[in-house]
C-alpha cells in the first residue's frame, strides 16, 4: 500500500494528481521551484517541499532534488504525471531502487519505448502495421538519402528519442534531405543528447488517432476507446475527441484489440497510449507509444466514468485493471495556452488579474490557474483543459464553444479565441477535418490575443 506519494510536476497535472490521492485517502506531497512557490498544487498537497529555482534542470528535472523531496516528505511513491520525467528510465531506476514505488511502466519499458526505433520493430513484431520506414538508426547522410528514395518522397527525418512533436522534420525532395540532415542531427543531440536519426514515410492529411489502454501485473489488458488528436499546430495537439470521427465499427475494434494485443505483447503496465495515423483510404498505421498520462485524458474520463490516475495509483499497488466501461456520449477538450494567435502564436507571461472558470452541464475544467496566479516563461505554457460532454457529437462542440467562450482570463494572452474558430470551422463541424483546419480558422482572428 501507499502512505504517502510525491508528485513530480507541477500545473493542472499536479492538482490532478492531489485530487486522485484524495480520492484513495493517500498523503500526497508536492515538490515545487521556487517559481511555484505560491502555485494552488502548493496550497492543495499535505505537504510540500522545494526543489530548486525556476529553470527546469534546476528543479523538476533534477533527480537528486526529487529524491531529496521523498526523503523530506517521507514519500514512499512517485507520480511523475506527464512532461519533465515523466518517460525518464533513470529517474524511474532510481526510484525503484531506493524502495520508492513508481506509478508508471517499469525502467525497462521507458528504455524500450522512449526508442521510436525500437518501438516500430516492437509493434511490428506484434502484428501492427506501422509505416515504410528504418528498422535502424540511419548511418549518414548517404544511408539516409538511399532509404528516402526507397520509401519514396515526402519523408520524415526524425530523432530516435524524445517526443511531444520535437525532433521531426518533413523532407519533400533529396536537395532539402541534403540541406536539414545536419541540423536534424544536431537538433537531436541538443533536445535529447541523442543524435540517432531515422526515415519513415510521410503521410499527408492523416488522421492522428490514439487508444487508451489500462495494464496489469496480472497479464490483464483493457482499452477504454479511441480519440481523435489530428487539430495539432506544429505537432502539438490543440483540440482532442472521442469517439474519432469518421471510423466505422470494424475500424474501431481493430484499434483497440490491436492496442491491447501490444499491450500485453510487450508486458506493459499501467496506462499506456497506443497512436497510430489513419490514411485518407482509412488505413491505420501505429506510430509510436506513450508509456504515461497523456494531457487528454479527460476526454476518456468523461466518457468511461473511470478515473484513470487513480486506476494508475491502484495497479501500482497490485490491484488487477477494471473491466472495460462502455462509453457513452461524445467528449471534446480543448487545451488553453498562453499563446497570442494574433501574433505568430507568441508566448506570453504575466500575472492572472482576473479569472472567470465556465460552468453548466457536461462542462470541465481542469486548472491550476487562480486570480493573482504567476504565469512563467520557464514551462510549458498549458493554462486549462475544458472538457465538454454531450450525448452526440454537435453537442459536445457546442458546449464546448459556449464553454470556452464564457472563459474569462486577464492579465495573459490565451488561445481561446483560436480554439472557438477551430470549433466552428465547416470542417470540424463536420468531423472531415485535418490538420490544416488550425491555419484555416485563424486566419480572421480580431488580435485581441484572447485577453478577455
Amino acid at each position: 500500500m501507499i502512505d504517502t506519494l510525491l508528485v513530480c510536476n507541477r500545473g493542472e497535472v499536479a492538482v490532478r494528481v492531489i485530487r486522485a490521492c484524495r480520492l484513495l485517502d493517500i498523503r500526497c506531497a508536492v515538490a515545487h521551484s521556487t517559481a511555484d512557490r505560491d502555485s494552488l498544487p502548493v496550497r492543495l498537497a499535505d505537504d510540500a517541499v522545494c526543489v530548486g529555482p525556476g529553470p527546469a534542470d534546476h528543479s523538476y528535472l533534477s533527480i537528486p532534488a526529487l529524491l531529496y523531496a521523498c526523503a523530506r516528505t517521507g514519500a514512499d511513491a512517485v507520480h511523475p504525471g506527464y512532461g519533465f520525467l515523466a518517460e525518464d528510465a533513470d529517474f524511474a531506476a532510481a526510484c525503484r531502487d531506493s524502495g520508492i514505488t513508481w506509478v508508471g511502466p517499469s525502467p525497462e519499458h521507458l528504455t524500450l519505448l522512449g526508442d521510436k526505433i525500437a518501438t516500430r520493430n516492437a509493434v511490428s513484431a506484434a502484428g501492427l502495421p506501422v509505416l515504410p520506414g528504418s528498422r535502424n538508426p540511419v548511418t549518414g547522410l548517404a544511408d539516409a538519402t538511399g532509404q528516402a528514395r526507397d520509401i519514396g518522397y515526402p519523408v520524415a527525418l526524425k530523432a530516435a528519442v524524445g517526443g511531444g512533436g520535437r525532433g521531426v522534420v518533413r523532407v519533400d525532395h533529396e536537395d532539402r534531405l541534403a540541406a536539414v540532415f545536419d541540423k536534424a542531427r544536431d537538433s537531436a543531440w541538443t533536445l535529447f543528447h541523442d543524435d540517432r536519426l531515422y526515415v519513415e514515410k510521410w503521410m499527408e492529411n492523416a488522421r492522428h488517432v490514439e487508444v487508451q489502454v489500462l495494464a496489469d501485473r496480472h497479464g490483464n489488458a483493457v482499452h477504454l476507446g479511441e480519440r481523435d488528436c489530428t487539430v495539432q499546430r506544429r505537432n502539438q495537439k490543440l483540440v482532442e475527441e472521442s469517439p474519432a470521427a469518421g471510423l466505422t465499427p470494424s475500424r474501431r475494434e481493430a484499434l483497440g484489440d490491436w492496442a491491447v494485443r501490444t499491450a500485453r505483447h510487450l508486458g506493459l503496465r499501467g496506462l499506456a497510449t497506443v497512436e497510430f495515423l489513419i490514411d485518407d483510404a482509412g488505413e491505420p498505421f501505429c506510430t509510436e507509444i506513450n508509456p504515461r498520462l497523456q494531457v487528454e485524458h479527460p476526454v476518456t474520463e468523461v466518457r468511461t466514468g473511470h478515473d484513470l490516475v487513480a486506476w494508475m495509483i491502484r495497479e501500482a499497488m497490485g490491484e488487477p485493471v477494471p473491466d472495460e466501461a462502455p462509453p457513452r456520449g461524445h467528449a471534446v477538450e480543448a487545451r488553453i495556452t498562453a499563446e497570442d494567435p494574433a501574433r505568430d502564436w507568441a508566448p506570453s507571461c504575466g500575472t492572472v488579474t482576473d479569472l472567470v472558470l465556465p460552468g453548466g452541464p457536461g462542462v470541465r475544467v481542469d486548472t491550476w490557474l487562480t486570480p493573482r496566479t504567476t504565469v512563467s516563461p520557464h514551462y510549458d505554457p498549458l493554462l486549462a483543459k475544458v472538457v465538454c460532454w454531450g450525448p452526440d457529437r454537435d453537442t459536445a462542440r457546442r458546449r464546448l464553444i459556449q464553454a470556452l467562450e464564457e472563459f474569462v482570463c486577464r492579465g495573459v494572452a490565451h488561445n481561446a479565441e483560436a480554439l472557438v474558430a477551430i470549433l466552428r470551422h465547416r470542417d470540424f463541424e463536420s468531423g472531415e477535418h485535418r490538420a490544416g483546419v488550425v491555419e484555416a480558422a485563424c486566419r480572421t482572428l480580431s488580435g485581441t490575443g484572447g485577453a478577455r
